[in-house]
């Protein structure tokens, strides 16, 4: 396989569609289509089938397509293990958050990672959970931070950091009194149960807070009023000190978010409710130093 020409074959899998590939690919059709030809005569076979404009990869595109993109890999990460070499002047990160988390991530890791790379260009992208993996499955991330990774064979987690998802009251309700001190919470610990009649903002339950919120009121057997549903964090606890309800949201997004007054964090269950945040990476892949120091810093400033 010539390493400069698999792009073409990859283009036109992905778009389904010569004239879009061979405009992404900054190559005129007849070009592309002339290079499709001579190759598909050497396989001697189809590596797509054609229905219409659509172009659709036969079982020989397929495995053609698959040891495509691991010669791709390897040259990528010989590249990486070049510029590091080299350098580290130099070079690229791409790096998936989960949708809402990047906004109180970036702005505490960016600035310190760049003062000591300011050669490193960094690509962040915020994706759902599916969406991440299979990005970093199909080698077009280097990292992707999960929030509750389910574990994936092929990919290597590291903990950045267990994350307590606190209670947040209006800062004029009545109950905001009545935090008890107890051991093993780093906040003033609340019985869930006195807000029973209470309203509640809430994220989804498919994402984790909404989750391991509506799990929390199981245990308790509540069945709390939930007025309003956002998949958005700050959204929840803007509202909430507007006195529109309780709400539930990860400690982080508190600390990265300017109230008027200053609002108190309560830990709720036995002793706090957690969920955890990992970077993940693909198992045995080359990591530069720069990537490292991405990792290592990530780690001590979320």
């Amino acid at each position: 396989m010539d390493i400069e020409k698999i792009h073409y074959v990859l283009c036109i899998a992905k778009n389904q569609n010569l004239t879009k590939a061979a405009q992404e690919l900054y190559v005129s059709q007849p070009t592309l289509s002339k290079y499709l030809q001579r190759l598909e005569s050497e396989l001697d076979g189809k590596l797509f089938s054609r229905s219409g404009n659509c172009y659709i990869p036969t079982h020989l595109g397929k495995r053609y397509i698959n040891y495509a993109k691991k010669m791709l890999s390897v040259q990528q990460e010989w590249e990486k293990e070049l510029s590091d070499l080299n350098s580290c002047k130099e070079g690229e990160l791409n790096i998936a958050f989960p949708l809402m988390r990047s906004s109180c991530m970036i702005p505490r890791i960016v600035p310190i990672f760049h003062k000591q790379y300011p050669g490193i260009q960094v690509n962040f992208y915020e994706e759902t959970y599916a969406i991440q993996e299979k990005l970093l499955l199909d080698d077009q991330l280097d990292f992707a931070i999960f929030n509750e990774a389910i574990p994936h064979p092929k990919l290597t987690y590291e903990i950045l950091l267990n994350e307590e998802i606190v209670l947040l009251l209006p800062p004029d309700h009545p109950l905001t009194t009545c935090g008890q001190k107890r051991e093993g919470c780093r906040h003033p610990w609340m019985d869930i149960t006195l807000l029973e009649e209470e309203p509640f903002i809430m994220n989804f339950s498919d994402q984790t807070t909404g989750k391991k919120s509506m799990e929390l009121f199981q245990r308790y057997g509540m069945h709390p009023n939930i007025p309003f549903r956002t998949r958005n964090p700050q959204v929840c606890a803007k509202l909430s000190q507007q006195g529109l309800g309780a709400c539930l949201i990860p400690e982080n997004y508190v600390k990265n978010m300017n109230f008027e007054k200053e609002p108190i964090c309560f830990s709720v269950g036995e002793k706090g409710i957690f969920s955890t945040l990992t970077i993940a990476y693909r198992k045995g892949v080359y990591l530069p130093s720069y990537a490292e120091d991405f990792i290592k810093i990530a780690k001590e400033n979320v």
